[in-house]
C-alpha cells in the first residue's frame, strides 16, 4: 500500500484540563463531512470524556467509531490496547478516512509515535500531526515550571537534583513531540499572561512550531487535519525525557474513583473541589453528579481549583442515578481525607 493510501491518524496530546475533548467535540461538529473515528483514552478506571463525544455522534463519526480506553495510557498499553483498536477501526467494511486520538493527559505521545512501526499498522496508517493542547492559563501561572526548591539547590550546587517536577517533564514532552501547539482558554488570562504562556511553549519548543491561540477549543480543523507531517518518520526531531520508555510508568501520579451521595449544593461542590486542589494538590477532578431533586446529569470538571459544573442531559430511564468522581494527582494523595471531604 502506497503512502498516500495510508489512513492518516491526528495524535491530540496535553496535560490534564487542557481542553483536548473540547478541541476534539469541535472537530467532530465541524469536521466538512469527513468519515472520522475516535479514540479516547483515560487515566482512571471510569471514562467522562467519551461520553461527551458520544453525545455529538453523527453520520460522519457514528457512536461505533468513537472508542474509549480506561485503566491507563495508550503509551504504556501499546499491544494490548492500541493495535487492536487501529485494526478494528481499519477493519471495518467502510473504514474511517482520517482517525483522531486523544491521549491521556498524563501520557508520553513519542511512544505512541513509535507503535506506528509496529508491523500490522505501519503499511496503513501514519501520524498525519500532533496537536498539543495547552492550558494557556496553567502554563502562565507557572505550573509546570521547574520546582524552586529544586532549582536554589542546584544553583548551590547541588547536582543530584532533578531540574524537572512530574508535571513539567510530561508538559515538556508534550511540547517538543508537537507539529503545531494549541493554546487553549485564551479567554481565561490577560494579554501579559498569554505573552508568558508563549514564550514558556517557545522555551520548550525543540524545533520552531507553530502556535495557535484559542478559547473552547474553536480552531478551524481544515487547520489540524492534513498536515502531512508522518511523524513516526521524523522522531529524531522529538526529544523526550523518556527515551527509554520502559523506566516510566506514571509512577509520579495516581487516579482513584470516588462514589458521592446525591448533591443538594452546586455551589457545595464547586467550594470543596476548590479546596481540594488547594490543600492536596489534586490536579484533576472530573466525573457525573446526581442531584437531588434534578431530571438531569450534573457534569462536573475540575482543573486544579478551577471548577466548571453544567448539567448535560438527563438521566436516562434505564440508567442508574449515580455519582462518580475521578480524583488524579502526584503520588501521594489523601485518598480518605479526600473521600471524607466529599462525603464519599
Amino acid at each position: 500500500m502506497s503512502a498516500l493510501a495510508k489512513v492518516p491518524v491526528t495524535i491530540i496530546t496535553g496535560f490534564l484540563g487542557a481542553g483536548k475533548t473540547t478541541l476534539i467535540r469541535h472537530i467532530m461538529l465541524n469536521n466538512h463531512g469527513r468519515r472520522l473515528a475516535i479514540v479516547v483514552n483515560e487515566f482512571g478506571d471510569v471514562g467522562v470524556d467519551g461520553t461527551i463525544l458520544k453525545a455529538c455522534a453523527d453520520p460522519a463519526c457514528p457512536e461505533d467509531n468513537i472508542i474509549e480506553l480506561t485503566n491507563g495510557c495508550l503509551c504504556c498499553t501499546v499491544a494490548d490496547d492500541f493495535v487492536p483498536t487501529i485494526e478494528a477501526l481499519l477493519n471495518q467494511p467502510v473504514p474511517p478516512e482520517h482517525i483522531v486520538i486523544e491521549t491521556s493527559g498524563l501520557a508520553l505521545p513519542k511512544p505512541l509515535l513509535k507503535a506506528f512501526d509496529w508491523p500490522d499498522l505501519k503499511s496503513r496508517i501514519t501520524v498525519d500531526g500532533v496537536i498539543t493542547v495547552a492550558d494557556a492559563e496553567a502554563v502562565a501561572d507557572g505550573r509546570f515550571a521547574p520546582d524552586p526548591a529544586a532549582m536554589a539547590r542546584m544553583a548551590a550546587g547541588d547536582t543530584s537534583v532533578e531540574h524537572d517536577t512530574p508535571l513539567g517533564e510530561v508538559f515538556e514532552d508534550q511540547i517538543a513531540c508537537a507539529d503545531i501547539v494549541i493554546l487553549n482558554k485564551t479567554d481565561l488570562v490577560d494579554q501579559a499572561g498569554l505573552d508568558e504562556a508563549r514564550r514558556v511553549v517557545l522555551s520548550e519548543a525543540p524545533r520552531a512550531i507553530p502556535i495557535l491561540m484559542a478559547s473552547e477549543g474553536k480552531v478551524d480543523p481544515r487547520v489540524l487535519l492534513g498536515l502531512g507531517a508522518a511523524a513516526e518518520n521524523d522522531l529524531a526531531s522529538r526529544p523526550s525525557h523518556h527515551e527509554n520508555h520502559d523506566a516510566h510508568d506514571h509512577d509520579d501520579f495516581e487516579s482513584f474513583v470516588l462514589d458521592l451521595p446525591e448533591s443538594v449544593s452546586l455551589d457545595a461542590i464547586a467550594t470543596t473541589l476548590e479546596m481540594l486542589a488547594s490543600r492536596h494538590g489534586v490536579l484533576r477532578t472530573k466525573g457525573h453528579i446526581a442531584v437531588a431533586g434534578k431530571p438531569m446529569r450534573l457534569l462536573v470538571q475540575g482543573v486544579g481549583a478551577r471548577v466548571r459544573a453544567q448539567f448535560d442531559r438527563p438521566w436516562l430511564a434505564n440508567e442508574m442515578r449515580r455519582s462518580q468522581l475521578v480524583v488524579i494527582g502526584e503520588k501521594g494523595l489523601d485518598r480518605a481525607a479526600i473521600a471524607t471531604a466529599l462525603g464519599a
